[in-house]
């Protein structure tokens, strides 16, 4: 089998990585299960099932006491509300079975990052490093978990990398100007599903100012905008009877609310991504993406444009610069192969590096490829899902201010879930529920104080019984111990009559 391996690795490589990228990513498709942040699917998943089935959960949607936009591109959660609706026409219903469906077809629509990533580095290297780019892209610890999430930071990715390649590949055609124009096209695709790859894309447009090749930055600025025109301006005047009312409410909230999240220094992203790609390894990525950037400027721009932004806006998130890190990965392992090439860096190529990153890489691969990411909130909501007559549900999390998500979809019903948090008083809160419609389900939220909670609640609501724990995954234990503010942790759920 070994034999084997080697034998297709250093004649059909990328046959290889392929195989490699498909069975890491169809496996966290089947063991990956829930979700890895809340807007890969509340934002997501959640808004375009409530649609399905005939409600406006995320509230996105004109009504008597919805008259503002959301800020929302409706064209990414648009595809899954069209998928849903036909899992909905062949009965298929189950949350769970849905989601599968979602993750293989993420899986797949992902390995593009592998194939065009081995494509672009060959094109501008040589077939060997081609192949260890393609593998990192492959095989990378968190390239298969991300792969099957619903982030829009990761999914425009694809089109991005199919933009670079038909403007590489376009001089090579008779038709050059129509592969700009399809250029035009796969960047207009992400534009539509986030709207920050405009930053991205004006850098290219920008490469290619700089280069002087005028007609080509005109024709796929224009096709973007055509792009970006079509799809987004039918949904806004059907909604807001305005143009651009959700691009324009995303940018004037972006702007308003930057400092209402969590602020972090400048160097923030230079840090999580030397650490998202494994030191030293990172390190040598990292100073290999602006080796000869003058060379690769087409790829370097829009990237370093995307990085800076980022960088200097006041909301970080480390989600936000999942997008340019398969740019940073390709033009990070051709730099690092031509320093490596040097005499006095020759030693970037010893084994014992290598050795040092598979081992690390591998380890953290075999965990998060089979995480479950809140698990004890999904299976939660998908216990009570299986339970028929039911009307609402309690959620109490007493420990904490705020608003807590609980999954809907999960729940398969869109039913009342009333949230008993510290600020309110627990008698006035149950003493206001309607008694002929009281809420047959308590789930309370973490350990924490249980035994006060359960035993504070019971003297209001005397009839509750302890039915269920859920207990959250290990990867949820493991973030949460290193970071508290990851609050997945178990769930109880008591029956109140």
């Amino acid at each position: 089998m070994l034999a084997v391996i080697i034998k297709m690795w250093n004649e059909r490589p990328l046959r290889l990585v392929l195989i490699v990228a498909l069975v890491l990513r169809l496996t966290a498709a089947i063991f990956s299960k829930g979700y890895g942040w809340q807007d890969d699917h509340y934002l997501v998943i959640e808004a375009a099932q409530s649609w399905v089935d005939g409600t406006d959960y995320n509230r996105w949607l004109p009504a008597e006491n919805v008259t503002t936009p959301s800020g929302h591109s409706f064209f990414y959660p648009g595809i899954h509300f069209i998928l849903f609706s036909l899992l909905k026409k062949i009965s298929v219903i189950d949350p769970q079975l849905k989601m599968y469906i979602v993750r293989v077809l993420h899986a797949l629509f992902s390995i593009l990052i592998v194939l065009l990533g081995f494509r672009i580095t060959e094109k501008l290297s040589d077939k060997k490093t081609a192949s260890h780019t393609a593998l990192l892209l492959a095989a990378f610890w968190f390239m298969p978990f991300l792969s099957v999430r619903n982030l829009v930071e990761f999914v425009c990715i694809p089109f991005l990398m199919l933009g670079i390649w038909t403007i590489m590949k376009a001089d090579e055609k008779k038709n050059a100007l129509l592969q700009y124009f399809i250029a035009g096209i796969w960047f207009g695709f992400a534009l539509n599903i986030r709207y920050q790859t405009a930053l991205f894309i004006g850098g290219v447009c920008l490469a290619l100012l700089i280069h002087k090749r005028f007609l080509p930055a005109v024709v796929i600025g224009t096709v973007v905008a055509l792009m970006f025109t079509l799809i987004q301006l039918p949904v806004d005047y059907a909604l807001w009877h305005r143009p651009f009312a959700e691009f324009g409410e995303y940018v004037r909230y972006n702007i308003a609310s930057a400092g209402d999240y969590l602020s972090q220094p400048w160097y923030f992203y230079i840090v999580l991504v030397a650490g998202l790609l494994i030191p030293p390894v990172s390190i040598f990525l990292m100073i290999g993406f602006f080796h000869n950037w003058k060379k690769h400027l087409l790829i370097f721009l829009p990237t370093l444009f995307f990085f800076l932004f980022h960088s200097s806006f006041e909301n970080k998130q480390e989600r936000f610069i999942l997008t340019i890190v398969p740019f940073i990965i390709i033009l990070g392992s051709i730099g690092w192969k031509n320093i490596s090439e040097l005499p006095r860096w020759n030693f970037l190529r010893r084994r014992g590096i290598l050795v040092f990153f598979w081992s690390i890489n591998i380890i953290l691969l075999s965990v998060a490829t089979v995480s479950y990411s809140k698990r004890a909130k999904v299976e939660a909501m998908f216990y009570l899902s299986h339970i028929k007559d039911k009307h609402a549900i309690i959620l109490e999390d007493s420990n904490h201010g705020g608003y807590l998500l609980m999954s809907h979809f999960y729940l398969n019903s869109w039913m009342p879930i009333y949230l008993l948090n510290e600020e309110a008083d627990k008698k006035s809160f149950v003493d206001d529920l309607d008694k002929n419609n009281f809420p047959e389900y308590i789930v309370f939220n973490e350990e924490t104080n249980i035994e006060k909670r359960v035993n504070d609640l019971k003297q209001l609501i005397p009839s509750m019984k302890f039915e269920t724990a859920i207990e959250p995954s290990f990867i949820d234990k493991l973030l949460h111990r290193l970071n508290p503010r990851n609050a997945n942790q178990t769930i109880y759920i008591y029956k109140t009559k």
